[in-house]
């Protein structure tokens, strides 16, 4: 087994499953930890935890749950998975989380390192970008769970932590994996416990997963899982993600995101293809809504998938949670695109379209699934993914990922 990650969300343990299949690891991941080890052959195993936004003692139980039986499984290497935009609050989830699986494994440093170039997120001089803007400066700092109002790693995890966060610079990243090796064991041998890389390409990405590929844990977004699945494998993406392609078949869109990408993703495919708006108003009041709704995706002719959304602005979905209360409005509305997944799988729709990490978890805990093959992707970090026990394929979004185009292009696999 060449690598164990323990992902705190759905939508992030698909985004990592991605890369390491694109780079040539067959990997399976798990929704939750198993009851039974009997599992396909793979080269990694994902477990996607619901952690992000828990209390931070539940995270940390629930990640040194899935460590043990990453450990029980052969899992060496652990990859402790965040978002690429680090999601979590003053108080935690990463910082905790990250001393917890330290004491674990017996170690006393690790690495902080959730750039991911591709899609825009990077790191300079410890503050973390999207795109060319300063993470607090992003569509982030609106996040309704996670706000993000600081950019500087180094102060996050120092108020997260239980130790001192030290920073390696681009211009020693630039000097390649020697280099970047000597800084990591200089910030270990003064007293820092976790070191942030500052990560502007995909080739400093190769370089620092080669400075940490015999680590016992590393954590991070998803781009550092580039270079350690290209030093892991044989180069072998095509026979990886060959068992988790999507097949024809109809075909459904339920987004539960509310990010500025995925705003501009709805706003796209509405012009082409039937939507409908989810009312939270009758998520809350109407037992029969959910069923309603599958009555009207079902009635659909043939032609592009249709779409239904709670998506919106964050003034409109500030102006939802301060008449409905945040917490019962986001269940209210998982709680209906989940019932509403249920019944479009018993209906015979065979692929779905998810957007938001919420929204992913809580419809593949309804439909119990436990365990998918990852098969190509559609943007980086968005592969298909398809159960192992049944013909149902998902594509599950993280909010920002893809372009506007994303739910269309998702459909192009079924003919490929």
């Amino acid at each position: 087994m060449k690598l164990g990650v323990i992902a705190d969300d759905f939508t992030g343990a698909t985004d990592i499953a991605g890369f390491l299949v694109e780079n040539g690891l067959a990997t399976l991941q798990l929704s939750g930890i198993p009851d039974n080890a009997e599992l396909p052959a793979a080269d990694a195993l994902v477990v996607s935890l619901k952690s992000r936004s828990c209390p931070a003692q539940e995270a940390v139980t629930r990640s040194l749950a899935a460590l043990a039986w990453l450990r029980e499984q052969g899992c060496d290497r652990i990859y402790q998975k965040y978002c690429s935009t680090f999601d979590s609050t003053r108080e935690g989830n990463i910082g905790p989380v990250t001393d917890a699986l330290l004491d674990a494994l017996g170690a006393d440093f690790t690495l902080i390192c959730p750039s991911l170039p591709v899609n825009g997120r990077t790191v300079y001089q410890g503050n973390l970008f999207v795109g060319p803007q300063p993470l607090s400066e992003s569509g982030m700092r609106h996040h309704p769970l996670t706000p993000m109002t600081d950019s500087n790693l180094l102060r996050l995890m120092d108020a997260q932590g239980r130790g001192r966060t030290g920073l390696v610079p681009f211009n020693t990243i630039a000097a390649g994996p020697e280099a970047i090796a000597a800084a990591l064991t200089t910030l270990r041998e003064d007293g820092y416990r976790y070191a942030v890389v500052d990560t502007l390409t995909e080739q400093h990405l190769l370089d620092i997963a080669a400075a940490v590929s015999d680590w016992p844990l590393v954590t991070g977004g998803s781009g550092l899982a580039i270079g350690l699945a290209r030093l892991f494998s044989q180069g072998q993406a095509e026979t990886a993600r060959a068992s988790g392609h999507p097949m024809p078949g109809r075909c459904a869109i339920l987004s539960g995101s509310c990010s500025q990408m995925t705003n501009r993703q709805v706003a796209h495919y509405r012009e082409q293809a039937p939507s409908l708006a989810l009312s939270v108003e009758e998520c809350l009041k109407d037992p029969t809504y959910p069923a309603r709704l599958a009555d009207w995706v079902l009635s659909q002719g043939p032609g592009p998938a249709p779409l239904i959304y709670a998506t919106t602005t964050p003034e409109v979905l500030g102006d939802i949670q301060r008449q409905h209360g945040a917490q019962a409005a986001s269940e209210a509305v998982e709680a209906c695109f989940a019932a509403l997944a249920e019944r479009l799988v018993a209906a015979g729709v065979s692929n779905l379209i998810i957007a938001g990490g919420e929204t992913s978890s809580r419809v593949t805990q309804a439909l119990d699934i436990n365990a998918f093959h990852i098969g190509p992707q559609i943007a980086p970090g968005v592969p298909w993914v398809r159960a192992t026990d049944r013909p149902l394929s998902l594509a599950l979004k993280s909010g920002n990922f893809g372009d506007e185009g994303f739910f269309s292009i998702a459909q192009e696999f079924f003919y490929d």
